[in-house]
């Protein structure tokens, strides 16, 4: 999702990981009166959890899950005068770009989705541990879907929950799962989510060819998912790690969405004559509406200033404790901070470089008190990954490329075909410099897509460093010495707020520069989703971006850094149909040591290709005011779920 999640989301996924791994939202400052809070109060809760027993590899059955129920009694005694006690503020960076789950693919637009929206199966969530540590993401536990079951490695079951409401008024039924799951399908977007599901459902990562042509029937969407009962089936076109599917639904992209609603909305008919008009649209349907079941409901949405969400006092789990959330899209660090300090915000994303700002206003530790008000968790471990990326084919149009020639005055299209000028920008960026000033040091530098954490991680891959020598030499040789005669200009973007994006291309913009008095580069913001339109429109010659894994495996990661039809690589215009089959063989083998083999084989390929440079695996870091309780981490999460959290002391 970029960051991102991710959108694994550009985040969306991964944007960034700062406090809240969001890809975050812009500005209004907000205040809310002050309101004492009441004496003690008790509030007792039901957490209905499942020990699922899907192993990690493939098997024959399995198990239908055991349902447990614990009820967690949390008592709060009076203490300081708690601001808006029942609303929950969130001051961040970014702007959501969509509001439909088959469509959103970073993480500011996933956040919002999945607490308005619900998937059949949710990671679960453990009371017991520490907050950091409270959502795991190889287990599950039931939402939309009371039991599953694996027939066989290729089959598995849901049992659909009933007297279930949605927010417009619809009751849930099996045919709901089936139209949400196919509706995806059939609408697969560029750049969007819907690979995911694709890949184990129909054995394709696409719907098109790489013309954009129609590849697969609507018969092989249709019998990929099938209703059976209160039961709803997949049919898998391949073994696929139970595990990992799992983990793909349980996403924001697995949203049950209401099919009547949807169709009164202009969304897909659900007719196999229409599916055709509604792949890849340029606007969903469902773009700024939201009909889910989920603990909160869309009141509104305002883009570039905030939405607001309300609690959904018809949930079939015991309705939230907070009657309200808002996210507001506050761009400007300062005005974020000074929020965070009069409480007028409760949560905000806090750049890491601007983190000796709050030394001495916040305390460390989620579990004990805070006499300044402010507390923070640090060194969160993370499943994501910054990288540049260079775009081979850039769009003719593009306002990024000057001229759009090789004359001193722009770059043309085609700039980045040639490797030697991409190992050039991968020599003159400073890594360490870089981590240190953006990261506070608090990153480490992967040499690949695969990340720290993940199977198959490899310490010893190779990695371009920081020699402005060596990237003299790269520049004297590209396009046959041409650039370095008569030189270039280009735009670097960052999306605003972003003071690590916006750091990463001032070293970039400082370092190149320096090597020769005609190359020029210009550095530029703009609001996230209209740098997310033009990376996916090829405009951007060069663009950063985060990626946070939608399910822990390489081929998350390698699939959208590296294949053809992958997140990024499509966006850059990049293909090699010999690292098509390594990354899609790794993708379906079962063997271990097979599967080392290959992602070796990529890293090194990688490497010579220099398609996109990772910079940074950063920790995360979640500020928060010291009432605000219940809050828990996920490393795959796009942002905060806000059903388990309340005010108070």
């Amino acid at each position: 999702m970029s960051k991102r999640r991710g959108i694994g989301r550009v985040t969306l996924a991964l944007a960034i990981v700062l406090v809240l791994v969001i890809a975050g939202f812009s500005y209004a400052l907000f205040s809310f009166s002050q309101q004492a809070p009441s004496p003690t109060i008790v509030q007792t809760q039901t957490i209905v959890t499942t020990i699922s027993q899907i192993p990690t590899t493939i098997v024959q059955t399995v198990t239908t899950p055991q349902i447990t129920t614990m009820v967690q009694t949390v008592v709060t005694t009076p203490g300081p005068q708690v601001k808006n006690p029942n609303t929950l503020v969130i001051a961040t960076i970014g702007d959501v770009e969509s509001l439909d789950p088959a469509w959103a693919y970073d993480t500011a637009s996933a956040e919002a989705i999945f607490n308005v929206y619900e998937p059949l199966i949710f990671f679960k969530i453990d009371p017991s541990l520490p907050a950091e540590k409270r959502g795991l993401t190889g287990e599950f536990e039931p939402r939309l879907a009371t039991e599953w079951v694996w027939d066989d490695p290729r089959t598995v079951r849901f049992k659909i929950r009933e007297n279930v409401v949605f927010h417009c008024g619809d009751t849930l039924t099996p045919e709901d799962v089936e139209y949400s799951f196919e509706r995806a399908m059939v609408q697969d977007r560029d750049g969007g989510p819907v690979w995911l599901l694709l890949e184990p459902l129909l054995g394709v990562s696409s719907t098109r060819d790489d013309e954009g042509n129609i590849a697969v029937s609507f018969d092989d969407i249709d019998k990929a998912v099938e209703v059976d009962g209160q039961w709803v089936v997949f049919h898998l076109a391949h073994e696929f790690p139970p595990t990992a599917f799992l983990q793909i639904i349980a996403q924001s992209w697995g949203s049950i969405v209401s099919k009547e609603w949807a169709i009164e909305q202009g969304d897909w008919p659900g007719t196999a004559e229409t599916w055709q008009q509604y792949n890849n649209p340029e606007t969903p349907p469902l773009q700024n509406k939201m009909c889910g079941t989920g603990p909160f409901k869309l009141e509104s949405w305002e883009p570039g200033v905030q939405y607001v969400l309300v609690r959904n006092d018809n949930y079939w789990r015991p309705p939230a404790k907070l009657e309200r959330v808002i996210v507001k899209v506050v761009d400007e660090w300062t005005t974020r901070k000074f929020m965070l300090l009069s409480g007028d915000a409760d949560m905000v994303v806090v750049p890491r470089q601007f983190v000796p700002e709050l030394e001495g206003t916040a305390c460390e530790g989620l579990t004990s008190t805070c006499p300044t008000g402010i507390r923070f968790v640090k060194d969160l471990p993370s499943l994501s990954v910054d990288a540049f990326f260079f775009t081979l084919d850039i769009s003719t149009d593009s306002e990024y490329i000057g001229s759009g020639q090789l004359d001193g005055n722009g770059i043309p299209p085609n700039f980045f075909e040639d490797p030697d000028l991409r190992k050039a920008f991968a020599y003159a960026f400073d890594y360490e410099t870089y981590i240190k000033d953006a990261w506070l040091g608090e990153a480490i530098r992967p040499c690949s897509p695969i990340v720290q954490g993940l199977a198959f991680f490899d310490p010893q891959a190779k990695c371009y460093t920081f020699n402005l020598d060596l990237a003299r030499e790269h520049f004297q040789k590209a396009w046959n010495g041409q650039v370095w005669e008569k030189g270039f200009q280009l735009v670097l973007l960052y999306n605003t707020g972003n003071v690590a994006r916006q750091t990463a291309a001032e070293i970039i913009k400082k370092n190149v520069e320096s090597i020769n008095p005609k190359f020029k580069i210009e550095v530029r913001n703009v609001d996230w989703p209209v740098f997310l339109r033009s990376m996916i429109q090829r405009k951007l010659p060069i663009f950063f971006i985060g990626w946070l894994a939608d399910y822990p495996d390489p081929h998350n990661f390698y699939q959208p850094f590296f294949h053809s039809s992958g997140t990024f690589a499509q966006w850059q215009g990049y293909s090699n149909p010999q690292v098509d089959e390594l990354i899609e063989t790794a993708a379906k083998s079962t063997d271990p040591a097979e599967r080392q083999r290959i992602y070796r084989q990529l890293d090194s390929i990688y490497y010579e290709e220099a398609i996109s440079i990772p910079i940074d695996q950063p920790s995360g870091r979640h500020y928060e005011r010291d009432w605000v309780q219940g809050w828990h981490y996920n490393p795959i999460y796009p942002g905060t779920y806000f059903y388990t959290i309340w005010k108070g002391y």
